[in-house]
């Protein structure tokens, strides 16, 4: 029985898209979106049947605001999100919740095998004991979501809201 499922795969490349090879193209949406989904097909009947149980999802800020030199990476981590909320709404009544995850830069090896360290100011990156913490908090407590650091939910929001205002902060302060 399988009570819990965390599918936090996830490789990036970064780079102007225009340059990215189609293999690398092809290689992060299938381990980032396609693989995901894929494993929460196999696993998500068998909650069902049991009643009960959450899948979380590990998405990115860079799915829900979407980041330069980052777009394929961006493209996948916004179809988790999509995902996430139609499979949120499927479920409604089964017992079985999902939680989507959306943090910033995480202090892993991810960057170093895209191939580009991470060189942003803002946002700075957090520990991955606090994003696990953060993980284990929002399944504790049943959320639909959580931002890592939760201060990220503000441009998500500005975005969401009025898509030209944040357009025109992302010009300017990148």
């Amino acid at each position: 029985r399988i009570d819990l499922l965390v599918a936090g795969a996830g490789i990036g490349w970064a780079g102007p898209f225009m340059t990215m090879p189609h293999t690398d193209i092809d290689r992060v949406l299938f381990l980032d979106l396609n693989a995901t989904l894929h494993l929460v097909r196999e696993v998500l009947p068998a909650m069902v049947a049991a009643g009960s149980g959450r899948v979380v999802l590990v998405g990115s800020v860079a799915g829900a605001v979407g980041v330069r030199e980052e777009a394929v990476y961006s493209a996948a981590k916004a179809g988790l999100a999509a995902f996430a909320e139609a499979l949120r709404q499927e479920l409604r009544g089964t017992g079985v919740g999902v939680t989507l995850v959306v943090p910033g830069p995480v202090e892993t090896g991810f960057f170093a095998r895209r191939g580009r360290p991470y060189h942003r100011s803002h946002p700075r990156p957090t520990s991955a004991g606090r994003v696990a913490a953060a993980v284990w908090d929002a399944v504790s407590e049943s959320r639909d979501d959580t931002y890592i650091p939760s201060w990220l939910t503000l441009p998500s929001r500005v975005r969401a809201l009025t898509p030209g205002l944040y357009r025109k902060l992302l010009d300017r302060f990148g």
